[in-house]
């Protein structure tokens, strides 16, 4: 899937609109949290302002039902202005004939950012009218935002079919890394998944069962594996309705010679809170009364074996309920791992990309996924609206 970037076309001059995913979390004064989303899209920006360009960024910003004054962009203008040192005007609409004004008078090297798009219920219809006229701000359409890339929304797909559209460094690194992992990895190719519900990763899973030659399954949803096999799980989250499909997957994996590997011992808890008693038992046998909260040492030295033995590894999903320190344990032995591996490692989800943060290695994982959920519709092996509308090389 080889998309045209913003190298493969000249910007010198031309009036750009940026899809960037400036979607950061603030506190309740408005104040930026995190700008990790911010800083993602720098080199894009900067070589539009390097390359004479004049830069027009659109970005939704939490989830508004119409105008809401807590989520205007204005904090986010702010931050890129400091982070690119250089002024970054704010349009205080995203269409309209003030905008349109704003927009042609930008001067080669210039930086303006629209109004939150999501103030427009049109955005997410993806209305035609509402494309249109966001498509007249610009002479060229760039997509960053590989975290929105799995919408059909206006500035994700509706202005792409209206104006030469090419991906930006963001957006063509994603689609290279797992791109190449899904169509050509260099094997052993392992997966390791995580979270709660067999339901939100299913589609991943069979997918991925007719690539890899190791799936590794941890977090909660292990345990409705471990469950449909007959094993006791005490009062571990189960994803009750998905039984039958873990029974059927596990028949596949088999089938198809891949190696799916469920935890063989669990730390279990009595209680979810870090002050709770906890022992280390085997990951058929939780306890009544009590739920398995991570994987267990033996289980994490396993996974860590396998991530360790890889050439492609990609990574979605803690193993336990990592957001309690004393059950992080089995997502921190794997993050090593896979910081260590002679691989091409690949991280997705917030709660994996959180915990190789918090462990310092992110430097170490070739590819740290910024789209949780366009990342994994990506490895479901489904077509992303926002991807596909971009011109092939």
């Amino acid at each position: 899937m080889a998309k045209k970037t913003i190298q493969d076309v000249d910007v010198t001059g031309k009036r750009v609109l940026v899809r960037v995913d400036f979607n950061v979390p603030q506190d309740e004064n408005g104040n930026i949290t995190d700008d990790t989303r911010i800083r993602a899209a720098l080199p894009t920006i900067q070589y539009l302002v390097d390359h004479a360009a004049r830069a027009i960024l659109v970005s939704h910003l939490g989830r508004p039902k119409g105008v809401d004054e807590k989520l205007r962009v204005d904090p986010v203008a702010a931050r890129l202005q400091e982070l690119l040192g250089r002024p970054v005007r704010k349009a205080s609409d995203v269409i309209g004939p003030a905008v349109a004004q704003q927009a042609a008078a930008l001067k080669e090297g210039d930086v303006l950012l629209l109004e939150n798009v999501r103030f427009y219920k049109e955005e997410e219809k993806n209305d035609p009218e509402f494309a249109r006229q966001l498509a007249s701000l610009a002479d060229l359409y760039v997509n960053d935002a590989f975290g929105t890339a799995h919408r059909a929304h206006a500035s994700t797909e509706g202005v792409a079919h209206l104006l030469p559209a090419v991906a930006g460094f963001l957006m063509g690194k994603e689609i290279e890394y797992l791109g190449r992992a899904l169509a050509n990895p260099e094997r052993p190719f392992v997966a390791v998944l995580g979270g709660a519900k067999v339901a939100d990763k299913i589609g991943v899973i069979e997918n991925l069962l007719g690539k890899v030659d190791s799936l590794l399954i941890g977090g909660a949803m292990a345990f409705t594996f471990i469950k449909a096999q007959g094993g006791e799980i005490g009062k571990t989250l189960l994803d009750a309705d998905s039984l039958d499909v873990a029974r059927e997957t596990l028949e596949k994996a088999k089938a198809r010679g891949v190696q799916l590997i469920l935890p063989t011992d669990a730390l279990a808890a009595d209680r979810i809170d870090a002050s709770a008693n906890t022992r280390v038992v085997p990951a058929g046998q939780i306890p009544d009364g009590w739920a398995a909260v991570d994987i267990g040492p033996e289980a994490a030295r396993q996974f860590a074996a396998v991530v360790s033995g890889a050439k492609t590894v990609v990574w979605n999903g803690p193993m336990g309920i990592f957001e309690v320190p004393p059950f992080a344990e089995g997502t921190r032995v794997v993050a090593r791992a896979l910081a260590e591996a002679n691989a091409l490692t690949i991280v997705g989800g917030g709660d994996s990309v959180a915990a190789i943060e918090e462990l310092g290695v992110a430097d170490r994982i070739s590819h740290v996924s910024t789209g949780g959920g366009a990342s994994l519709e990506f490895l479901e092996g489904k077509v992303l609206p926002g991807i596909a509308a971009l011109e092939e090389k």
